[in-house]
């Protein structure tokens, strides 16, 4: 069975090249890789925070937040 591994973001260039380059080279046969857009799911982002998520774009592995380069502050998403 896979784990899920979430990758959240806000759409910016940052944050697609990352979701270009990273995200999609994670085994799939090890995790079911779920991308989130915040800009256009803003219901999700308390879940985001309570990940430990603090800023995007970030991956989510195994419960453990991932921050890669940086687009936005959780924050300004809200």
């Amino acid at each position: 069975m896979s784990k899920t591994a979430t990758f959240y973001h806000a759409g910016c260039s940052v944050c697609v090249a990352a979701e270009n380059n990273l995200a999609t080279a994670i085994d799939t046969s090890r995790y079911n890789v779920e991308s989130v857009h915040l800009g256009n799911d803003q219901s999700r982002i308390a879940e985001a925070e309570s990940a430990g998520v603090k800023s995007v774009p970030a991956l989510v592995i195994d419960g453990e937040p991932f921050h890669i380069n940086f687009g936005a502050n959780l924050s300004d998403l809200k």
